[in-house]
């Protein structure tokens, strides 16, 4: 495992549970923190179902399980991450937050340790200059559902050194996943192409070229996507769909990256995707209905 043994995982919601899992699986001792004990207990839950299932698929044993379930720890104070190897920022996608995060855990912070930010779109070398250790901070983007998805980006920033970049790295095949190394522009590699063209699928359902439906079944079977870009949406969040396309716009200042009128609207209206039940698909149902 190299120099990194010990891992910190500030957020304990959909990223950073399945971020939890995979390092406890791959044998690192984790510490998660969250603003809620129910957070951290939800988390808990998920992390053993998912486990399990990769025990009824044969992926891992069930001593695998108990080990990975007994290196997981957890705390609402968030100075107890800092003597860790690697910390990984896995909150809210909002600047605000992350930045209060990080000014939080300096003074906390061992001589070595590492901050990295799971962030999908924030400049990290914006980021790492509100720390103490610009040079000991990068950008390490896992894919959700992060025990399935392979990849994992790794975006330096400005002052990123290379004994940080390398160790983490080692990290990412020491997880048996695979690395995309992206420079620190808005949304890097996968966002960058992913959500403009989700953006374009709403565009597509707003002038009313086509239904919900037929979008997503053109994709699926036209461009074979296993996911319709509309049921994608809903899957990733379309409040998190939203804050990409608005880093896109400020950043590169482009009008092909202006949010639709629509994405808008649902997450206004509180419709944010599965999450809450509702997005393009109403989800209280048996089955998933369109919304429009």
């Amino acid at each position: 495992m190299g120099s990194i043994k010990t891992v910190g995982i500030v957020g304990a919601g959909q990223m950073g549970n399945g971020i939890a899992h995979v390092f406890a699986l791959a044998g690192y001792e984790v510490l998660l923190t969250d603003i809620s004990q129910e957070s951290l207990e939800k988390a808990r839950t998920t992390i053993t179902r998912n486990l399990d299932r990769q025990v009824t698929r044969g992926a891992i044993e069930e001593a695998d399980k108990t080990a990975a379930l007994g290196r997981i720890d957890s705390t609402l104070t968030l100075s107890d991450l800092g003597k860790r190897d690697l910390i990984i920022e896995a909150a809210t996608e909002k600047e605000s937050v992350k930045t209060a995060i990080f000014e939080d855990l300096v003074p906390h912070l061992g001589p070595e340790t590492i901050l990295t930010s799971n962030t999908s779109s924030i400049s990290i070398t914006r980021l790492a200059s509100r720390t103490d250790r610009p040079e000991k901070f990068l950008g390490f983007h896992f894919m959700n559902p992060v025990p399935v998805m392979q990849l994992v980006e790794l975006i330096r920033g400005i002052a990123t050194d290379e004994p940080t970049f390398t160790a983490c790295l080692e990290v990412v095949e020491r997880l048996g996943k695979t690395a995309a190394t992206a420079e620190d522009y808005p949304a890097f590699i996968v966002n960058r192409v992913l959500i403009p063209m989700i953006n374009e699928a709403v565009y597509t359902l707003y002038e009313g070229v086509g239904s919900v439906q037929s979008i997503d079944t053109s994709m699926k079977l036209g461009a074979n996507h296993p996911m319709g870009p509309l049921e994608l949406a809903d899957f990733i969040g379309l409040d998190t769909c939203l804050s990409i396309m608005n880093v896109l716009h400020d950043g590169l200042a482009d009008t092909k990256y202006r949010p639709c009128p629509l994405l808008v609207k649902y997450v206004e209206a509180g419709w944010l995707g599965r999450k809450t039940k509702r997005g393009f698909y109403d989800y209280r149902g048996e089955e998933p209905v369109p919304t429009r």
